[in-house]
């Protein structure tokens, strides 16, 4: 039985619905250890004879047999395992891929065996020292002479130690001296058990096989045995073939990438800008959210929650609990609070401490002759924080806490410093509980000095020390606010939320406040602003998948060849696809890199650059903004390979092998 075995194999061409015969009922058998010589004219059916047996032609009717087994040619996957296995192609064009080295295009036939990397690399070498090419690892095909490209070829087909070398026209582009030393190259293969066949329009070429086969016009004319075919020696198997694996695609991506580095420096450029763009945009948000929280942080202590009286008795959102708040001066006689109000809040769980206090109106301070007026006098509580005391201390029994500005008219323009413990006649007006209004007035030395603009107040008083005076005064004496203080901050949006549902004869007691309801308010319109000013740098990003789309559609034009080089060694559809994908995924993995270390060096300037005004980094990137960058980096590298690498897969290898 015949080693590979042609029977009656019928090939047709269409041009429109005409039929174009080109083999006509082909029935061969080959052993090994044959050098045979398929000779013809042009147009005679050669080459394609050569496509059916390689495995890169499956439409033809008729039968295949390797070894007494059937290649199902209708099978693609099998046909795939067939040519990796045993075919190793010889080409008049040498069909060598441009940016790999020499020892590189050898190397990628041995990509798709079991031998491990160290093997591999022994093995391409030791090849390429049989063919003469020991000394020109190193060089690219563009640096060699045509002999020395075929010698390149004819290693690269041993590579995988295949059983059957096709060899078209191998000494078609060679001058006599190199035509001679690959015929003595082809002799030796098929001296070495395996089958070479070998398509030539060359008698001279034909002579140096053991056998030739004359076609003409589709069919066999001749069948001539000029010697007898080699003996086959026991060779041991070392290894065998296998399906290219995802790393050697990464590998032989990056390794085009890099050697077109120029070209896809630009399109990493354009990506990672706008990459940069959207993490600093993000950065920014962060920064703008952390400067606002730590300046409120810095004014009043976010554990402690702010509570009126709600007069109206309906629930209160966080938004109209604030106006609520604003507006308790107005009519003050409606926000007092009772101690079984304040009893309520105790017993709500994670609350520490309940502080009663007053916010009081139109105020006079009085030192000698000296007068100065206010609009805001309100008791000290722990919602302060020490940011906010300039000098001196919080007031006790007898004490205020004194706005600089209010200071400076009754001291003049001394030294905040200077101010602590001297004396002021404080006057200012309430309510009886009739609702008539008094006046109530006291002596108070001053303890601290504030930044009123910042603080939001222009004086603290002590709690005791006022009601004192408005008991002095016959006035009220009920509070008409609270400071709640919660034991944790990852409790007081719990506790606040009890607070507001807290009720009394069915309406609800309060208006409660928190520092962290301002703050969502605030980060709100932050986080929208920056949001879109991220969603317009996003769009860099479309373009940069444009820019992806564009270069991989022309990648695949400009390698059209290399796509039928590999196919032809054995690699799947699925492997091409994984090829263009890995090299655009690559492109957005380097311009994720690119663009961090840009937006990592302008938020540093930036921080520098501003840092001298307000003491803030503004720009602050964290952890999810950067897996962010990465992961849409990746996915539109990923999105825009999809067609490109899918119009690569789906190329006809015999055509892919014939462009230009």
């Amino acid at each position: 039985m015949a080693f590979l075995e042609l029977i009656d194999i019928h090939k047709s061409y269409f041009l429109g619905k005409e039929e174009l015969p080109v083999l006509k009922g082909i029935s061969l058998g080959f052993e090994k250890g044959e050098f045979v010589s398929i000779l013809g004219e042009s147009g005679g059916g050669k080459s394609t004879l050569m496509n059916i047996i390689g495995g890169l032609d499956r439409e033809f009717s008729g039968d295949l047999l390797v070894d007494g087994q059937k290649l199902d040619h209708t099978q693609e996957k099998q046909v795939d395992d067939y040519r990796r296995a045993r075919i190793g192609y010889i080409y008049q064009s040498y069909n060598l891929i441009s940016h790999l080295t020499v020892l590189e295009n050898v190397l990628i036939s041995l990509e798709m065996t079991t031998l491990n990397r160290q093997q591999r690399l022994e093995r391409a070498k030791q090849l390429l020292h049989q063919v003469g090419l020991g000394d020109q690892l190193k060089k690219h095909p563009n640096q060699l002479s045509g002999g020395q490209k075929q010698r390149v070829a004819i290693a690269r087909a041993l590579a995988s130690d295949p059983q059957i070398i096709l060899a078209d026209e191998p000494t078609g582009a060679l001058d006599s001296k190199n035509t001679q030393e690959v015929l003595e190259l082809l002799k030796q293969i098929a001296a070495d058990g395996r089958l070479v066949i070998a398509v030539t329009h060359s008698q001279e070429v034909a002579s140096h096989g053991t056998r030739v086969v004359h076609m003409e016009d589709g069919v066999i004319d001749s069948d001539r045995r000029l010697r007898a075919a080699y003996p086959v020696p026991e060779r041991k198997v070392e290894f065998e073939s296998r399906t290219l694996t995802a790393m050697a695609s990464y590998q032989n991506a990056f390794k085009h990438l890099f050697y077109h580095f120029q070209q896809n420096s630009l399109i990493v450029l354009g990506t990672a800008i706008g990459i940069f763009a959207v993490l600093l945009f993000s950065g920014l948000g962060n920064g703008v959210n952390s400067y606002i929280q730590d300046q409120i942080d810095s004014l009043a202590n976010p554990q402690v929650v702010t509570i009126t009286n709600n007069p109206a008795g309906k629930y209160l959102s966080e938004q109209k609990a604030q106006a609520s708040v604003q507006q308790a001066s107005n009519d003050p006689t409606q926000r007092t609070i009772t101690q079984k109000q304040v009893n309520k809040l105790k017993k709500i769980k994670h609350v520490t401490k309940v502080q009663t206090g007053y916010q009081l109106s139109n105020y006079t301070l009085n030192v000698g002759n000296k007068k100065a007026t206010g609009s805001t006098l309100q008791t000290y509580t722990a919602a302060y924080t020490s940011n906010v005391l300039k000098q001196g201390s919080w007031p006790h029994q007898g004490e205020i806490v004194l706005d600089r500005s209010m200071g400076e008219q009754l001291f003049g323009n001394i030294s905040a410093k200077k101010m602590i413990g001297k004396k002021v006649q404080l006057n200012y007006n309430w309510l009886t509980s009739a609702s008539q209004p008094v006046q109530a007035s006291g002596s108070y030395k001053i303890s601290g000095i504030i930044d009123g603009k910042k603080a939001g107040t222009m004086m603290l008083a002590n709690y005791a020390s006022i009601k004192t005076s408005l008991q002095k005064a016959k006035a009220m004496t009920s509070p008409n606010f609270l400071s709640v203080k919660v034991n944790s901050m990852d409790q007081v949006e719990a506790a606040a939320k009890k607070m507001r549902h807290l009720k009394t004869d069915g309406k609800y007691d309060f208006a409660v406040i928190t520092i962290g309801s301002l703050l969502k308010t605030v980060n709100r319109y932050v986080s929208l602003a920056s949001t879109v000013l991220a969603a317009i740098a996003g769009i860099s990003l479309l373009v940069s998948a444009l820019m992806i789309i564009v270069t991989m559609y022309m990648s695949v034009a400009e390698r059209t060849k290399e796509i039928g080089i590999l196919r032809a060694l054995g690699e799947r559809r699925k492997d091409i696809r994984r090829l263009f994908t890995s090299e655009s995924l690559l492109l957005g993995f380097f311009a994720a890199i690119l663009g961090l270390v840009i937006a990592w060096a302008a938020g540093g300037i930036l921080n520098h650059a501003l840092y001298g005004l307000i003491k803030y980094n503004i720009v602050q990137m964290n952890l999810s903004n950067v897996i962010f960058a990465f992961v849409a980096a990746m996915v539109i590298a990923f999105i825009a390979a999809l067609l490109p690498a899918r119009k690569a897969s789906r190329l006809n290898p015999i055509d892919a092998l014939s462009a230009e």
